[in-house]
């Protein structure tokens, strides 16, 4: 199994725009549950801590294998949801490793 981590710094000028922003790439990736063959199971959070180094979300996805992360790139489930969430980025840090 492959563990895809994703952690972003969303737009706004305020704290209130960047929750809603957040929300927004919550909702946004959610929406592949169940979509994405080799998608093993898939967390979107939030932080809470508001310190002001924090992402301001964070998404954490298992795949069966490295070749199911690699399909699951350019599926176009995915690639609509990328779209829809263009622009609201600042900063994007992502981890990939061999899980459990």
């Amino acid at each position: 199994m492959i563990r895809h981590i994703v952690m972003w710094r969303v737009a706004g000028q305020s704290a209130s725009e960047r929750r809603e922003t957040a929300t927004r790439v919550k909702t946004a990736f959610e929406s592949l549950r169940g979509l994405i063959p080799g998608l093993l199971g898939l967390d979107v959070g939030l932080d809470v801590s508001e310190v002001d180094y924090a992402c301001d979300a964070v998404l954490v996805a298992d795949f069966e294998s490295r070749a199911a992360l690699d399909a699951y790139a350019n599926h176009p489930e995915h690639l609509r949801v990328r779209a829809a969430l263009s622009g609201m980025r600042q900063t994007r840090h992502q981890v990939d490793y061999y899980a459990g």
